[in-house]
């Protein structure tokens, strides 16, 4: 049986081998073999756990490139997105140097992919850098994306605040697939789902275009539901009008920037958004909520998701036991955020029967020495420290 090999030798290894898609090859050489198939594995963060903005954290790269030569599972499991899951994983590859492959990476977003019902619909699509979010959304199959900028491009006066960046908005905006003529309400644009891919840019524009399709008639721009305020209609009538599904890919409030201080992230906007709906409605004070659907850790469709991505990464990784493999027991979900992370650990109810075990990490969100809600199961300094302790309670062995 070969030798375990140290972390320098498994760095030459993958760079040898590159650090695009992982491979089988790459997986086959370099890792060790060993008589006993993991039956845990690793769910990591990625910002505030392996990177800090664009830089990678120290011992990020000797971690993942210790658990790859053991074949022991894990997948990046992240609030953030914006990006195609190819562009993701060649950017992280390259920062971590460790060969990563889509397969072991779900972001915020990475869910839609599965809404076929809504891929021949007009969707809109708000939030990230340009209009990067709709390539996203195109390439997971949605046929006709139109995002806030396109409707601010060809109506200017519908938000008068952001007429200083028409020129930069005219750069990558498109020309709308129907015309806002709330005359003509078949031919007018009808929007049919919202989704919040990624942090908006220009939240005061993508507030107001929001707004407007959720008080609209059945998501035709221009026009106004006849049932909004209606005390006989559940909601006060409002969102009861066949308005599109308003989607959140991420709930976090605070993400880890290169700033020493945390920085609102896409759950800034939405309270935002909340509270600019209360003032509108009336609120809760008279019966009436923002209707919408939060994906992102810590809700359980995204949990759901990630572990059956995490078995088929692990079945594919581990197909020499074939039979043997056993089933997952333990996933040890490693964060920086005790309201995401370490939530979304603890409270998440594996349908497949899975331990799911928080571990938080001192390189992030979470300030050292303060008292976290909730509490993880350990609280260690960094990725590496988070990984060894795991290693123990499996007592695993090179």
């Amino acid at each position: 049986m070969m030798g375990a090999r140290t972390p320098m030798q498994m760095a030459r290894l993958l760079r040898r081998d590159g650090y695009g898609a992982l491979s089988r090859r790459a997986l086959q050489t370099a890792a060790v073999p060993t008589a006993r198939a993991p039956d845990f594995a690793f769910a990591f963060d990625i910002d505030g756990v392996l990177l800090r903005s664009s830089d990678p954290l120290p011992r990020a790269h000797e971690t993942l490139s210790y658990l790859q030569s053991q074949r022991i599972p894990f997948i990046l499991l992240t609030n953030g997105g914006g990006k195609h899951e190819s562009e993701r994983v060649a950017d992280l590859s390259s920062k971590l140097n460790v060969p990563i492959d889509t397969s072991m990476l779900v972001q915020s977003h990475t869910p839609f992919a599965d809404m076929e019902d809504l891929k021949n619909q007009n969707v809109m699509v708000v939030g990230g850098k340009e209009d990067d979010c709709r390539a996203v959304a195109e390439a997971y199959g949605f046929k006709t994306v139109v995002t806030p900028g396109d409707i601010l491009v060809a109506y200017p006066e519908i938000w008068p605040f952001s007429q200083q960046l028409l020129p930069y908005y005219k750069t990558f905006t498109r020309p709308l697939p129907a015309p806002i003529d709330p005359t003509s309400p078949l031919t007018s644009l009808r929007i049919d789902a919202v989704f919040v891919y990624n942090d908006p840019r220009d939240w005061g524009l993508d507030a107001q275009i929001i707004k407007d399709v959720l008080l609209s008639d059945r998501g035709i721009l221009g026009t106004r539901s006849l049932k909004n305020g209606n005390t006989e209609l559940a909601n006060r009538g409002y969102q009861q009008d066949g308005q599109p599904t308003l989607y959140f890919s991420n709930p976090d409030l605070l993400w880890a920037a290169k700033y020493h201080l945390p920085r609102l992230g896409q759950g800034g906007f939405r309270e935002a958004l909340e509270g600019i709906w209360s003032a509108i409605t009336g609120g809760e004070a008279y019966g009436v909520k923002l209707q919408k659907v939060i994906m992102g850790k810590p809700h359980q469709p995204t949990y759901e998701f990630a572990e059956r991505r995490l078995i088929l990464h692990r079945q594919f990784l581990l197909d020499r036991h074939d039979s043997s493999l056993g089933h997952l027991k333990r996933v040890y979900m490693v964060g920086d955020n005790p309201a995401s992370d370490i939530a979304g650990g603890n409270n998440y109810k594996s349908q497949y029967g899975t331990d799911w075990s928080s571990i938080l990490v001192q390189t992030g969100v979470y300030m050292k020495g303060t008292k976290p809600s909730p509490q993880p199961r350990k609280i260690v300094g960094d990725v590496w420290d988070a990984v060894a302790w795991a290693i123990a309670q499996e007592q695993w062995t090179s």
